[in-house]
């Protein structure tokens, strides 16, 4: 089986350790460089870890920053992942979760008399 692989996203660290710490002062750098983000794309670049990212975006940062892709993202395996619960489908027995013994009654459909 293989592992399953992650990754950590170091942006915030890597600002503030170039003395960047608003997540703004990255705009007028980005323009230079001829990418348009909006505050709040460059807000969710910084403080979330980006699921997909242009490779455009990506050389910008590395530019400004002057730091090399190793710096920013760590690639981690992913047994330090925690696994999320699996939920209960339907007619499924997790009395833990949710509702408890609560159950809501099945609806019976019948034929419309005309």
């Amino acid at each position: 089986m293989a592992a399953k692989l992650d990754y950590h996203w170091h942006l915030r660290k890597v600002m503030a350790d170039r003395g960047m710490f608003s997540t703004t002062d990255l705009l007028p750098l980005l323009k230079e460089r001829d990418i348009t983000l909006s505050s709040s794309q460059v807000y969710r670049l910084v403080v979330e870890r980006p699921e997909r990212l242009s490779l455009k975006i990506l050389m910008a940062l590395l530019d400004i920053l002057d730091c090399t892709m190793d710096d920013l993202i760590e690639p981690i395996t992913g047994a330090g992942i925690a696994a999320k619960p699996k939920k209960a489908v339907a007619g499924g027995t997790a009395a833990s979760e949710g509702i408890g013994d609560l159950r809501p009654k099945r609806a019976r459909i019948t034929g419309v008399d005309r």
